[in-house]
């Protein structure tokens, strides 16, 4: 196999599948290179795929997307080891297009926005490892050799859209030496069960769906969890902090039996058949983890460049793929109408970033990573939460109402928490989600 091409892109995921959509729709030949024998098969998320990016590349996609259910129900519940409490958000406008979100199985999305790119003119080749960037003399990228006999295709351009562990980024030095605790694990059980079982167990018709989010599902490995219904399946599992789970000595299976078994979720996957399992790895450094995004003959897109937004309220990644993925096609695209391909030539794509969600929003939560792994955060303000509402729920007749400032008061002070460190931790939930 050997080639010329305007354009490589490695990883037909959904910043890879963006990126040669858009190159493609420019009038670039661009090859599309998967090592996974299609799209998706060896991908892992929850997930929900939010719908307003998809807005700019495919119009009506919710017409055509593989969508398991439509979310109309988002929850943010905090557990203890005998309480919960739940934020929960309905709403009918979620419900009908444009539609806010729909959970997917990502074999079937995957597979679905590479269609749209080959559609646009893009080829596609599976069962091809890119085993490195090939560089020239003066260390600039001028394309890839990939495991196939006389592997190697020249192009002005690649696009790294090779996931968490992005060796492309790394081979063209792009990306330094992470620690360990920049990264976390995500693990997933698919449980099957009957839609109406799901229906009437989360209170659902139709095709709603239901999206919960957990904090203090993880035990002593900081972390959080959460749970999605698809049409006939719930996918339930942990995103846990690599030291931690190191420190532990469990196995991240056990820790989503254990959420399993907490009495405010036992009710609703109770029975379900065990139909897959799987893990990856998630970045969750942030803004201040970030890779260069460019260098000469090189971006970097999706997971490869670390956008992944795990800030408790907003767990999204797909978005930003997407997002990332459709601006480096563009940035890319104008760089070859310009005739230079050097790192000044790309610089476009960050600024196109810059101006957009993808790093405004990464960059305004850029301290939420570390704020959300502490200790108090994790395991102190859950139980705060708890204890509180179930001072003030519980009727404490003949004795007086206690209030909720003191019910929150003593909450505090039996989870050991310093006036200091709660305002320190208050200030900075403000600057980042205020």
């Amino acid at each position: 196999m050997t080639a010329t091409v305007d354009a490589v892109v490695v990883g037909a995921g959904p910043a890879g599948s963006a990126a040669a959509l858009t190159l493609a729709r420019a009038g670039k030949q661009v090859l599309l290179v998967e090592r996974g024998p299609w799209p998706g098969s060896k991908n892992m998320y929850g997930g929900v795929v939010h719908g307003r990016i998809l807005d700019t590349l495919v119009p009506r996609w919710w017409e055509q997307v593989p969508a398991q259910r439509w979310v109309t129900r988002r929850a943010t519940m905090v557990l203890t080891p005998t309480q919960s409490l739940t934020v929960d958000f309905r709403s009918d406008a979620w419900g009908r297009p444009p539609y806010n979100g729909c959970t997917t199985l990502r074999p079937e999305f995957d597979a679905w926005l590479a269609g749209q790119a080959t559609a646009a003119g893009a080829e596609l080749v599976c069962e091809t490892v890119v085993t490195g960037p090939v560089l020239d003399g003066a260390g600039r990228v001028v394309g890839v050799d990939v495991d196939r006999p006389g592997g190697r295709v020249e192009a002005p351009i690649v696009v790294a859209c090779d996931g968490v562990n992005s060796f492309v980024a790394k081979a063209a030095g792009l990306y330094p030496a992470a620690p360990a605790r920049h990264f976390t694990l995500g693990a997933k059980e698919v449980l099957a069960l009957p839609r109406d079982e799901i229906d009437r167990r989360f209170g659902l018709r139709g095709d709603e769906g239901a999206d919960v989010e957990i904090l203090g599902a993880t035990g002593d490995v900081a972390g959080g969890g959460f749970l999605y219904t698809n049409a006939d399946t719930v996918a339930i599992g942990v995103v846990l902090s690599l030291p931690g789970l190191a420190r532990s000595g469990r196995r991240p299976e056990e820790l989503i039996a254990d959420l399993k078994a907490h009495p405010a979720m036992a009710p609703l996957v109770a029975g379900g058949e065990l139909k897959e399992y799987s893990a990856h790895l998630i970045p969750e450094g942030g803004y201040d983890t970030m890779p260069a995004l460019t260098g000469d003959g090189i971006l970097v897109a999706g997971d490869a460049a670390a956008l992944c937004l795990a800030a408790g309220i907003w767990l999204e990644g797909v978005n930003f793929a997407i997002a990332s993925g459709a601006a480096a096609g563009r940035a890319a695209a104008a760089a070859l109408d310009a005739g230079d391909t050097s790192a000044a030539g790309l610089a476009g794509y960050r600024r196109r970033l810059e101006t957009s969600f993808v790093l405004a929003d990464h960059r305004r939560l850029r301290r939420a990573p570390e704020l959300l792994l502490s200790d108090r955060v994790q395991h102190a303000y859950p139980r705060v939460a708890c204890d509180t509402v179930e001072r003030l729920f519980t009727v404490t007749n003949p004795l007086p109402k206690a209030g909720a400032a003191r019910a929150a008061w003593a909450a505090l002070r039996r989870a050991g928490v310093p006036l200091p460190d709660l305002a320190r931790d208050a200030w900075t939930a403000l600057r980042s989600y205020g």
